[in-house]
């Protein structure tokens, strides 16, 4: 399902815009960014699946939840 391609992380064909990870081994990347935080996109915590997370509430968890620097970005999740 996570696949690199010309140094950017894809989920099946969509690309990963942003993505956050956590000390619990979660993981967001967000493929459809909206202006209000609200995104869209594919989450790998218990399940993975697809479906709407709140940035500004995954950035109130902090420092158990963090973004991933664009440098990592194509390199993380489980695959």
């Amino acid at each position: 399902m996570l696949r690199n391609k010309d140094g950017k992380l894809y989920v099946n064909d969509k690309e990963v815009l942003k993505g956050w990870e956590s000390f619990s081994g979660w993981y967001w990347f967000a493929t459809e960014l909206n202006e209000d935080g609200r995104h869209f996109g594919y989450v790998q915590g218990f399940e993975s699946e697809w479906g709407y997370f709140d940035e500004n509430e995954l950035l109130s968890l902090s420092p158990k939840v963090w973004p991933i620097n664009d440098i990592d970005l194509a390199h993380s999740g489980r695959r």
